[in-house]
């Protein structure tokens, strides 16, 4: 199979009773232990609660994983807020040794992700395209290319090279002979091979790993200019229950490349911008 087939076709967390007591006998004692029996059933009654919130947190947690079709349904119902404190909070938890400002520089605000909450359907493999086409505006663009070779409009990220294959497999409804799709990731495809293959190529769609595409940017093979969205492969989960966001060695990737100045000046713009969404 050639190098242009590989680059286009598929791979792929009680009180008892005080005694007696006459009248002249004081109950100092007595009144001093029947408080501390009484702090202690007070003490007590205080703990259940938390034991009983922390497990249904859990269970709610576990409820959104749909390990049958592979997916975290969580981010289906996260507004551009949310998405943006919980990706914040990763990148703190997976880069901890960062200071305060320059885990400000990473963060990426609410009004650069855009809200998708209005898709109601499961966020699967199958139902991606149909993702694309309604959040696209003009949606007609997606089975076009730029005459630039290497400058796709829309780029997909995800986690692993299989997976990316995946993807690219389904966005080949928007493929054509002018707008090609790519697969830009490390697993059987050398970085030279990429290389050429955009050089060569009227690219439309990209699908491709965080590490992958940032040495392709940095090469000068994968042109951004013409960008006017890209989509986070958010949900999908593997068979150990982790996503893009749950694995520092994709997590910190994703990060820096989400935040190049080339794209974090255009998020959310009006003009010439670039759609960040997450699916």
């Amino acid at each position: 199979m050639s190098t242009e087939d590989q680059l286009q076709d598929p791979l792929l967390e009680r009180i008892t009773a005080s005694p007696k007591v006459e009248p002249d006998v004081p109950t100092k004692p007595s009144v001093s232990k029947k408080r501390k029996r009484v702090g202690e059933t007070i003490s007590n009654s205080k703990q259940a609660p938390k034991k009983a919130k922390s497990k249904k947190g859990k269970a709610i947690e576990e409820d959104e994983l749909d390990l049958d079709v592979g997916i975290n349904n969580a981010f289906s119902h996260m507004d551009s807020q949310l998405l943006a404190d919980y990706v914040g909070q990763r990148t703190k938890k997976y880069e901890c040794d960062l200071s305060s400002i320059e885990l400000e520089d990473k963060y990426i605000p609410a009004s650069a992700i855009q809200d998708t909450k209005l898709w109601d359907r499961p966020r699967t493999l199958d139902n991606l395209p149909g993702f694309l086409e309604k959040f696209a505006g003009n949606s007609t663009k997606l089975w076009s290319a730029s005459k630039k070779n290497g400058a796709p409009h829309t780029i997909i990220v995800t986690a692993a090279g299989l997976r990316a294959a995946e993807i690219a497999r389904v966005m080949r409804k928007f493929q054509t002979k002018d707008a090609v799709v790519a697969k830009l990731f490390a697993k059987h495809i050398k970085l030279q091979d990429s290389i050429k293959f955009l050089k060569s190529s009227r690219t439309g769609i990209a699908v491709g790993t965080p590490t992958r595409l940032k040495d392709l940017m940095d090469d000068g093979a994968l042109a951004v200019d013409r960008l006017e969205r890209i989509i986070v492969d958010a949900s999908h989960i593997d068979i150990k229950k982790r996503g893009i966001l749950d694995m520092k060695e994709t997590q910190v990737p994703l990060i820096l490349w989400l935040g190049q100045t080339e794209f974090k000046e255009k998020y959310g713009a009006e003009s010439k911008g670039i759609q960040l969404l997450f699916y």
